[in-house]
């Protein structure tokens, strides 16, 4: 019965990790292919079925003039504003979900749970209900088609995903570690930056995940609130596509646009460990 366990559970594993795996070889090989190795049929072994070409990687960063598009400029615009909202994002929602975690907010019948609801129905809604008061509103303030105002729309994007999180991981926080933290002399303050918050670090970066990614994969608000000063790197990979749709490009600009994601996925892994309040009260 052992035996026969442990191999279903291997074959489910090898099935998964072959379901997960395919489409990245897949935009690997395809990568590689030019327009005539794309149209003569399935083919995936290069120099057995086909002839390596890098004219996919090539158009990547060459000039609209020349045929291409160059992403380096919308791939680095990508990494400021998905960045800069993301930490801006996690700033104001871990301590938005510390208040609605430790402290008692009331007006009327609205309550904690409420507030914390408000937050995450802004994500519950459809985007295109928001684009015309964002548009309005950067329009307003001179902000349309420039990174600052996207970093502005992002956040309100990624703010209410960090206060979900973090509202549900203080609440699994013991309290007792605050009460023990202002025993002995910290204020309130002290307790929740020297005492609560390292103590949370699993939490803050399974939020910062979470921004990174959301922010990272936005395609609509990027297209809806940019035109031909700035432009993010889905706006550019979706700019590829013609009549004749590029699969050698596309599928180069897609493992481009995902590394990030892996390499981040990969750095954060080790850092969310369980068990890290243990020993924690005294």
């Amino acid at each position: 019965m052992k035996t026969l366990y442990t191999t279903l559970k291997y074959s489910a594993v090898t099935l998964w990790s072959m379901f997960v795996i395919a489409p990245f070889l897949w935009a690997i090989s395809t990568s590689f292919k030019d327009f005539n190795s794309v149209t003569s049929g399935v083919s995936y072994i290069p120099w057995l079925q086909f002839e390596p070409s890098f004219e996919g990687w090539k158009v990547l960063t060459k000039p609209a003039s020349e045929g291409g598009i160059n992403i380096v400029e919308p791939y680095f615009n990508s990494i400021f504003v998905t960045l800069i909202s993301s930490l801006i994002s996690i700033i104001l929602g871990t301590l938005a979900a510390y208040a609605l975690s430790r402290f008692t907010f009331k007006a009327g019948f609205v309550k904690n749970s409420d507030i914390t609801f408000f937050f995450i129905s802004q994500r519950i809604m459809p985007p295109i209900v928001l684009s015309i008061p964002f548009f309005l509103m950067l329009g307003y303030l001179s902000l349309l088609d420039t990174l600052m105002g996207l970093v502005m729309v992002y956040i309100v994007l990624l703010m209410p995903i960090a206060v979900w999180i973090m509202v549900d991981f203080f609440n699994k926080v013991p309290r007792e570690i605050d009460e023990t933290a202002l025993i002995d002399g910290c204020n309130p303050y002290q307790a929740f930056y020297k005492v609560v918050l390292p103590n949370s670090i699993p939490g803050l970066i399974v939020a910062g995940m979470f921004c990174i990614i959301f922010g990272w994969i936005d395609f609509f608000f990027a297209f809806i609130l940019t035109f031909t000063e700035v432009q993010l790197l889905p706006v550019a990979i979706v700019a590829l596509n013609s009549s004749i749709t590029p699969w050698w490009s596309l599928s180069a600009a897609a493992l481009v646009s995902v590394a990030p994601l892996i390499v981040v996925a990969f750095i954060v892994e080790r850092y969310l460990s369980k068990g890290n309040l243990s020993g924690a009260i005294k």
